[in-house]
């Protein structure tokens, strides 16, 4: 059993799958920062290298593979030294259940996607299930989440707990004024009196960047500026470069998209599928307001007509649509609802009470 210090505040490691500037990455690392901030011990690791990570990244890493036996082995050893692991994404899920089989120290799983999306095969949603009813717990970002892992893996109720995204508010200011904005779009190298909207993530097939593409063609004037890197950019760069070009600004993968944010008049998010994603939160935290498909749960970060505009999944026409809605309508009042939303459901501080509460309980039950 833990002694009366650890279990008060117990020692973490959060787990991600590498060292890539993403979703679940960039919640593990927040989470980290608040942790260390409010002087509990925490530590983050990967299991895996990736050619996309940030250069000079002190993320440690702990082996050549996912699931490679030394991975493994340091995956053990590493939660040796902690009370609680917390596994964010997928690959980190099945890390975890073979590594940590028979060990002291349970693990947290943590679900950010839509698990309709990743578990399609009866085959892959038996072999999800086995791992989840290995984890001490496991998190939904959403009520909605928690009930469909409820219902397609059949957990008990109280493992289950719904604990939202989060991102601290201090890392994404709003856009000062015109002044702000206009010193953004020069230091990424964008056009400054353009209506822009920006596209964040990876570029990977279920982004549908391509619909991004497709709408902002069918929008009159519009730029799109498009951080993140992936398979996908070369066919994407000469699909931009045929539909519109001159107008399609691929940047790369930003070290921090705070800057586009205040670049930009709106965001644009063509998925399809997405848990809560934390894109739409960090641009609300910046008063920009976003065009995103109603998948999985992007509901619970913007309310249609209120913070933004929803639009069917695979329609880029319906996308250009809500594109004009934004860019044409009150943009401060949209981004303002959107900010005042996001402080409030969505802000580090309140997440991260949520986090502290459930580790120390997991912990306690060692």
């Amino acid at each position: 059993m833990p002694d009366t210090a650890s279990a008060a505040c117990p020692r973490v490691l959060h787990l991600v799958t590498d060292p890539r500037r993403r979703g679940a990455q960039n919640l593990a690392r927040d989470l980290h920062g608040e942790l260390l901030a409010r002087g509990a011990p925490s530590a983050v690791a990967a299991l895996q290298p990736h050619p996309d990570a940030p250069a000079g990244d002190p993320l440690p890493v702990l082996g050549p593979a996912r699931f490679h036996p030394a991975t493994l082995r340091a995956l053990r050893a590493a939660a040796a030294r902690a009370d609680v692991v917390v596994a964010h994404g997928s690959s980190t899920l099945p890390a975890c259940a073979a590594a940590l089989l028979g060990s002291r120290t349970p693990f947290v799983y943590v679900g950010i996607g839509d698990p309709r999306h990743w578990t399609a095969t009866p085959a892959r949603r038996l072999r999800v299930a086995a791992a989840l009813r290995r984890a001490a717990a496991v998190t939904a970002l959403s009520d909605g989440a928690r009930d469909v892992l409820l219902e397609h893996f059949r957990l008990r109720p109280e493992r289950v707990r719904t604990i939202p995204n989060g991102r601290a508010a201090d890392r994404y200011p709003p856009a000062a004024g015109p002044g702000d904005r206009l010193a953004a779009r020069r230091a990424l190298g964008l056009p400054p009196d353009v209506p822009l909207a920006a596209a964040v993530g990876a570029l990977a097939p279920e982004k549908r960047v391509d619909l991004a593409v497709d709408a902002v063609t069918r929008t009159p004037g519009a730029h799109l500026a498009v951080a993140g890197e992936g398979p996908l950019r070369a066919a994407l760069e000469e699909h931009a470069a045929v539909l519109a070009p001159g107008r399609i600004h691929f940047l790369g993968g930003l070290p921090d998209p705070a800057v586009l944010y205040r670049a930009a008049d709106a965001l644009v998010l063509g998925s399809d599928s997405e848990g809560v994603p934390g894109v739409l939160i960090e641009a609300a935290l910046a008063a920009l307001p976003a065009v995103a498909t109603d998948v999985g749960w992007v509901r619970e970060a913007v309310v249609d007509g209120a913070t933004g505009v929803l639009v069917p999944p695979g329609d880029a026409q319906a996308l250009a649509d809500g594109l004009g809605k934004v860019l044409g309508g009150d943009r401060t009042t949209l981004g303002a609802a959107a900010r005042r939303r996001a402080l409030d459901r969505f802000e580090l501080g309140v997440v991260a009470d949520a986090w502290q509460a459930l580790v120390a309980e997991v912990a306690a039950g060692r």
